[in-house]
């Protein structure tokens, strides 16, 4: 498996992967334009990249083989995530590996904007000593707002405390009792970091919701005189907007790490203001960063080309080991339930609503579940590269909603798990399942709203008969005649002399003959033949 390697990353992280005799490394000396990038990735199964190489639509239309791409770092807006995600492709980054480095820098700024330090040095340097120039302030006491709390917002907020100053952290994302145990006061609006704050340091990835979020309406609502970090992402501040707020001084500095475009043009605007703090993007420059993104990236990249375990993934759910354990009878059971429905389902369907009662109801993810219920549904669509990471995006595509409910209702079943496909609001068809004993022992045990009883393998054939004597060994001599065996029958009828459900769970797939005898039986209809 070809594995290339196309931004510098630690050596110990090229080790690990050339360690392993199923890959083949490739390590690229330079960056790469697009066009260089498209032959090279053709045979490529794994990407490895940090923020320079771009991972366009085009390079993964051209990556015919590729199941991942790593992140040596946070950021994945360098990498095309909806396109990765409808070509089945995995994009995971490490997001521990650069947390204090980058975090540790934002303190660097803060303190050089505090106390004016870069401007206090160049002026050494040019022979000066001007002490009134460079009066500063102190960070204890002032309000620090924090846009965005995850790994490095926290450890932002952690040292903010440590430095006697008042934290106020906004994301929308975050849990308060999660804030609560940093010791940070969680605000439901961004105005109010806005309107409090003496500094606001930024932590929060590019987004359609934060591209741009700082602008000129944003700054004439902070408090003047108010000093701004960015080690983020540079998309998120309207350069020619900030520049404006610091002219005017409404914002009194800024120190940025990161630019809307990088490298940052020799004759920016930027370079020349002095109010400003620039540095060419050092949030991952330690070499313990670089030398845990390496390594991180490396392991993620390994572990799920040759096991198939997810971790740090952008564009797919993170399972723990636990929870893993707690849905993995799950995966198999909602396959078969989809696999079944996709087969008999008569038309085009257009929502599927699932529902997840007894003990599944308190599973804490759900979500794997759906998709492997999806994955199963949609085989009969035979759509290419069809997988877990694509398959709610490839749903969509094909007009099809999925509609989840947690039901408290009472179940027959200690776990239930029941699919109903619909067209508009005609239910087309449902099946429900749940474990016989134990998790490794699946059954479905509705369909079509009747009890039933059948294995999640082999060969199901389903078909309506009349209820009336003799029916049951009319259709196992017609089996017997033809050398098919039956393993198991489940019949169920809606009332005596009325029309019968039977189910036969056959060793071998009957002959085409079979079905057509079946079918010219005027006491049979409907009759289907399933493959689990």
């Amino acid at each position: 498996m070809k594995i290339l390697v196309c931004d510098p990353i630690a050596p110990k992280g090229i080790e690990l992967l050339r360690a392993r005799p199923e890959f083949r490394v490739e390590v690229l000396s330079r960056r790469h334009s697009e066009d260089e990038l498209l032959p090279l990735v053709r045979d490529a199964v794994a990407l490895v990249v940090r923020s320079e190489t771009k991972v366009t639509r085009r390079v993964l239309e051209a990556a015919s083989a590729l199941r991942v791409i790593g992140r040596a770092g946070v950021g994945v807006d360098n990498v095309d995530v909806e396109a990765a995600t409808q070509r089945g492709v995995v994009v995971m980054n490490t997001p521990g590996g650069n947390t204090i480095s980058t975090a540790e820098l934002t303190w660097a700024m803060l303190l050089a904007l505090a106390r004016k330090l870069p401007q206090a040095h160049a002026s050494m340097v040019a022979g000066q000593w001007d002490r009134k120039q460079f009066t500063g302030i102190e960070l204890a006491g002032k309000k620090l707002g924090i846009l965005g709390l995850g790994r490095i917002g926290s450890e932002v907020a952690k040292r903010a405390l440590a430095f006697g100053m008042e934290v106020l952290g906004y994301d929308p994302f975050l849990t308060d009792p999660r804030v609560r145990n940093l010791g940070v006061k969680l605000v439901q609006e961004v105005d109010e970091v806005y309107r409090a704050a003496d500094f606001i340091t930024v932590h929060m990835p590019v987004t359609e919701l934060t591209r741009g979020m700082l602008n000129a309406s944003a700054f004439s609502r902070m408090k003047p005189g108010v000093r701004i970090v960015n080690c983020a992402r540079g998309e998120i501040i309207v350069e020619a907007d900030l520049l404006a707020a610091l002219d005017s001084g409404q914002v009194a500095g800024a120190a940025l790490d990161v630019f809307a475009v990088e490298p940052l043009p020799a004759d920016h605007p930027f370079r020349k203001h002095p109010a400003l703090i620039l540095t060419p993007h050092l949030g991952a420059s330690t070499k313990e960063a670089q030398e845990k993104c390496g390594v991180e990236v490396a392991e993620v990249i390994a572990a799920y080309l040759l096991t198939g375990e997810v971790r740090n993934a952008v564009n797919l759910p993170y399972l723990d080991a636990q929870t893993y354990e707690q849905v993995k009878p799950y995966l198999v059971l909602g396959e078969k339930l989809g696999k079944l429905l996709g087969q008999l389902v008569p038309g085009p369907a257009d929502r599927l609503h699932i529902t997840y009662g007894g003990k599944a109801r308190e599973l804490p993810n759900v979500d794997p579940i759906t998709r492997a219920i999806l994955l199963g549904f949609l085989a009969r669509a035979g759509v290419k590269d069809l997988n877990n990471v694509n398959v709610r995006s490839i749903a969509s595509t094909l007009g099809l909603t999925v509609e989840e409910k947690r039901s408290h209702e009472p179940v027959t079943y200690n776990e239930w798990l029941h699919v109903q496909v619909f067209q508009g609001e005609q239910k087309l068809v449902s099946a429900g399942g749940t474990f016989f004993g134990s998790p490794q022992n699946p059954r479905i045990v509705r369909l079509y709203s009747m009890p039933v009883e059948i294995p999640i393998a082999g060969h199901i054939l389903l078909l309506t008969n009349k209820d009336r004597p003799g029916m049951v060994g009319h259709i196992g001599t017609l089996m017997g005649r033809h050398g098919v065996n039956i393993a198991s029958m489940s019949l169920h009828r809606d009332e005596a002399g009325g029309r019968a459900l039977t189910v036969l769970h056959l060793d071998s797939e009957p002959p085409a003959t079979v079905l057509e005898e079946l079918e010219r039986d005027p006491d049979i209809s409907n009759v289907r033949l399933v493959h689990l």
